[in-house]
């Protein structure tokens, strides 16, 4: 009995990598702060700066899956 099929297409679009990688840049050179507006603390993590990063891109409209339920 043949296993199911893995669909080809990709998870997260171009763009969507672009923004993590905008974020990313921002983190490291000291930019990014977490919260709405900024209004938080620095982001110190590179996985809260990944979050960041997609939601933006979310905001934008860039093909990102939906958060997972915490």
């Amino acid at each position: 009995m043949p296993g199911k099929k893995k669909s080809s297409s990709q998870k997260y679009g171009k763009a969507a990598g672009k923004t993590v990688a905008s974020a990313m840049r921002r983190k490291k050179s000291g930019t990014l702060r977490s919260g709405p507006g900024g209004k938080g603390g620095k982001v110190k993590s590179r996985e809260q700066a990944i979050a960041i990063g997609l939601s933006e891109a979310r905001k934008k409209g860039a093909k990102v899956p939906r958060k997972r339920a915490a």
